[in-house]
């Protein structure tokens, strides 16, 4: 899944990588933009994981 995460996000336009794409709530660290999105699932944190399966769950990254 996360192939399918870079490349989607390969093809965002610049612009639209600072728009924040999902909410975490407070206690999680809260906003998280495109940007965020891809330096966490790069990293390969658990954050990074739970952002992933929140973008996939949502159907902003594809699964087929």
């Amino acid at each position: 899944m996360k192939d399918k995460f870079f490349k989607f996000y390969a093809n965002l336009p610049l612009n639209l990588r600072r728009e924040i794409v999902l909410d975490l709530g407070e206690e999680k660290g809260g906003p998280v933009t495109w940007e965020v999105a891809y330096r966490e699932i790069n990293g390969n944190t658990p954050k990074g994981d739970e952002i992933l399966e929140k973008l996939i769950a949502l159907k902003f990254i594809p699964t087929e």
